[in-house]
């Protein structure tokens, strides 16, 4: 796509998807919906009913390890503990993937005019963020399983990523982030197999996501065309590079071991699991047909992204 300048893009800027819309315009849309429709999950939620009997964390057909040999093992009972400590674990995931965002957030707006719809979106956003991380928070400790964290090598790549980050690289980061986890809450929050609790907190993360799923790709779109070249080629690689990680840490080994499984043999069935890729690609599939399409995944990336088992 050719360089543009900032004014350029702001008359009629298009892409591979048409006419990109205007800035502020899309933030204050968003500015209004966020009024009208944002939570408080202390007080939208009913955090002192008890865990219904048998009722799942997570809807099985995400679990990890469903539909492999180790699964068709495995009692009732012990399916639903894997999936109580999964959710467990994915919302721990989720807290270090929103405390990442944040950040970016904050150096995305540094240096923009802090009266601009623009910037009061994206500090709403954030506001929005620091609630889903205490929700998620909360619901690990009301659910009585450990916390979860990424491993060390990961904190260390997330600390290094979020530091280079370019801006549109940022975004890209954020958009896969979100909209795989969405995927999967959009399947979890109707389903009346699930606990309720968790199911108010999937209802919840959707209602708000939407706005940040919006915000980040009008933006990425539009630094895609405007953005320098090497910062597009730079994007691409290290978006590539996040799937790969994303990808990885989206399972924590340590759930295993926690439920009474060997963690090797669990490891090695998740990796070889056709269910399971198939589930990762379908959460991700809107989201790479969108990348597609504004030209982030090209060349290396493409390559990681396919490696990420996130592509086909």
């Amino acid at each position: 796509m050719t360089t543009v300048t900032e004014t350029d893009a702001l008359d009629g800027l298009r892409d591979a998807l048409g006419l990109l819309k205007d800035r502020e315009q899309v933030a204050q849309r968003l500015l209004d919906a966020s009024a009208k429709h944002s939570f408080d999950p202390d007080g939208e939620l009913d955090w002192d009913a008890p865990f219904e009997e048998g009722k799942w964390f997570w809807p099985p057909e995400l679990v990890s390890l469903y539909d492999t040999p180790i699964w068709k093992r495995m009692g009732e009972e012990q399916r639903i503990l894997l999936s109580r400590h999964e959710a467990a674990a994915l919302a721990s995931l989720g807290i270090w993937f929103e405390i990442i965002l944040m950040q970016l957030l904050v150096r995305h707006i540094y240096d923009k005019a802090a009266t601009s719809a623009h910037v009061r979106y994206a500090l709403t956003e954030i506001e929005d963020e620091c609630r889903h991380s205490k929700m998620f928070a909360r619901l690990i400790s009301h659910g009585g399983t450990p916390w979860y964290p990424v491993s060390r090598a990961h904190q260390h790549l997330g600390r290094l990523f979020k530091t280079i980050s370019t801006t549109p690289g940022s975004f890209t980061a954020t958009l896969l982030g979100e909209e795989v986890l969405d995927w999967m809450q959009r399947l979890t929050f109707p389903d009346e197999r699930v606990q309720p609790l968790i199911r108010g907190v999937t209802r919840i993360h959707v209602v708000e996501e939407a706005r940040h799923v919006r915000y980040a790709r009008e933006e990425l779109r539009r630094q895609m065309v405007t953005a320098p070249r090497w910062s597009q080629e730079f994007t691409r690689v290290t978006s590539g590079e996040f799937a790969r990680v994303f990808s990885v840490a989206f399972v924590n080994p340590e759930v295993y071991t926690n439920v009474g499984l060997d963690r090797r043999e669990a490891l090695a069935q998740v990796r070889a699991s056709g269910h399971r890729r198939e589930v990762m690609r379908n959460g991700a599939g809107r989201l790479t047909e969108f990348l597609d399409d504004i030209g982030v995944l090209r060349g290396v990336g493409r390559r990681l992204w396919k490696s990420s088992g996130l592509l086909a």
